[in-house]
């Protein structure tokens, strides 16, 4: 399925409206383990700051990830004394369970994070989040690494993150230019269809969200902060980087299969209806040109390359055949993953039968360009025979694009969708899509009807208890939630409009 052109099942971007008093449109969570010293001081600091700059109603919710000391005690008390902090206990470790977890469960429409050090400073909150209330961006980063940061860290933990971030844009292309900062934000609408396919539950989980977003072509704000190096850190750092090595080798194996099914990530092209009326307009064709023609010149330097080795054996006709067929077989597989967007195997065989009658065409032409010179000279040289095939393969090149966008890899927005059951990689469960599922204990998204047979999570009664008791830590256990297998992420959302039709009135705190 092509990316560029699905309508995927993201609509676009509206801003946030202003609501009523006690529903939050900011979701604030603070994942900890053992932070019995810092964790107060950290949440009143935060809760302070928010209520003397934030303009909208925001919630803060203390993450447990397991601990052992008094954490949970400490988040309970205040739970029960500032009416705008909820706690949330897991059983199990792991920053990325905890996140994907409370996001997963939380009805605020802007879902933010930091560490409970409070390294990055306050005054990036309101900036990091105002492009996602406003419809501007899907997500939202803070960039130790930009130009205007100011950052006070030790030299080895300044090498460690500048060479991680390398790591990334060398293997996974990633543009983004801090991957590891704690302090991120993500519209409720995005997290719900991105969510699924995030498989880490540990430090990497923040890697993965950013890749696989910026794969699907949403759109990633950042902000530059000021930050102060935490001295009594408890992250390991050899472990944590071994972890975060094996994710870019597990995301980058997957992005290049193509199992990830990130066309269902896609958002229309802006939000004015105008956009939406415009007919017979070409969509992505300067993308695929550029890319045809990045495709088409390795091509002609793999087809060059092969005919000089055949010319060492063979006849000019048998190698000048013999090297079209080999690029041409390279050249379609490319042109499918790289210029077109094709991901998957489904239809892999087909594309490179037409591609061998596109193939059939450049070779008649080059052979006849090569049966013309021959009959015009009786001995041409070896230069001579290369230019002509040149200048035969540019025709066949122009030819080729055409057939491709045409016949064999066409536009299809105007075809029905996809069913739902499709499985893309069965060998990976999690980017599986065999049926769709909600997330761990969450009721259907408002505003939509349930699946047919879709299966509910048995936690469903403690979900509604828990949400009923606002998050009270000793009604509600989710260590296991996050380690569920998610299914397919397949939804007709809506706009995000988190004040209407809300029937739990307790929701608001």
């Amino acid at each position: 399925m092509r990316t560029d052109s699905s309508p995927g099942n993201l609509p676009a971007r509206e801003h946030l409206p202003a609501g009523s008093a006690g529903t939050p449109v900011l979701d604030v969570v603070i994942p900890v383990y053992n932070e019995e010293k810092d964790l107060q001081p950290c949440v009143m600091r935060l809760h302070e700051h928010l209520k003397r700059t934030f303009p909208y109603e925001f919630r803060i919710t203390v993450a447990d990830n397991a601990s052992t000391d008094t954490t949970p005690q400490v988040a309970a008390r205040l739970d029960a004394e500032i009416p705008e902090v909820r706690s949330f206990r897991l059983e199990q470790k792991g920053r990325g369970r905890a996140l994907r977890t409370v996001w997963s469960a939380s009805d605020a429409p802007i879902l933010a994070y930091m560490d409970v050090d409070l390294s990055t400073d306050l005054n990036a909150l309101l900036p990091l989040v105002a492009p996602l209330i406003s419809g501007h961006s899907d997500l939202a980063i803070g960039s130790r690494l930009a130009r205007s940061s100011r950052v006070v860290r030790g030299a080895k933990r300044e090498f460690i993150s500048r060479t991680y971030n390398l790591i990334l844009r060398g293997s996974l292309q990633a543009r983004f230019t801090d991957a590891q900062c704690g302090f991120k934000a993500i519209r409720r609408d995005v997290a719900q269809v991105l969510l699924p396919l995030v498989e880490d539950t540990g430090w990497f989980f923040d890697t993965e969200m950013l890749v696989l977003a910026e794969r699907a072509g949403l759109r990633i704000h950042e902000v530059p902060v000021d930050w102060v190096d935490d001295p009594d850190s408890t992250v390991h750092i050899v472990k944590t980087a071994t972890d975060d090595l094996k994710g870019v080798w597990r995301v980058g194996r997957a992005l290049a299969t193509g199992s990830l099914p990130l066309d269902r990530l896609a958002r229309p092209f802006g939000d004015d209806p105008r956009d939406r009326e415009l007919t017979d307009v070409p969509k992505g064709l300067a993308r695929q040109l550029v890319g045809f023609c990045v495709v088409g010149a390795l091509s002609t330097l793999f087809y060059l390359l092969l005919y000089s080795g055949f010319r060492t054996f063979s006849g000019s006709q048998v190698a000048n055949a013999l090297a079209l067929l080999v690029s041409a077989v390279a050249n379609t597989a490319a042109n499918r993953r790289l210029t077109f967007g094709v991901r998957g195997r489904g239809g892999a065989v087909r594309h490179q039968a037409q591609g061998l009658v596109v193939f059939g065409i450049g070779l008649a032409l080059t052979s006849g360009s090569l049966a013309a010179l021959n009959a015009a000279t009786t001995n041409p040289g070896h230069s001579t025979e290369l230019a002509v095939l040149i200048a035969a393969n540019l025709a066949a090149t122009v030819l080729r694009f055409l057939l491709f966008r045409a016949w064999v890899f066409p536009d299809r927005r105007d075809e029905p969708a996809s069913p739902v059951g499709t499985v893309r990689n069965p060998a990976s469960p999690t980017y599986s899509t065999t049926a769709p599922q909600q997330y761990p204990g969450q009721p259907p998204y408002q505003g939509q009807p349930p699946y047919q047979g879709q299966q509910q999570y048995q936690g469903h009664q403690q979900y509604e208890q828990f949400r009923t008791e606002q998050f009270h830590t000793d009604q509600f256990r989710a260590g296991e939630a996050a380690d569920r297998t998610y299914g397919d992420a397949t939804m007709q959302l809506e706009a995000v409009r988190p004040y209407d039709d809300d029937p739990n009135p307790r929701n608001a705190r």
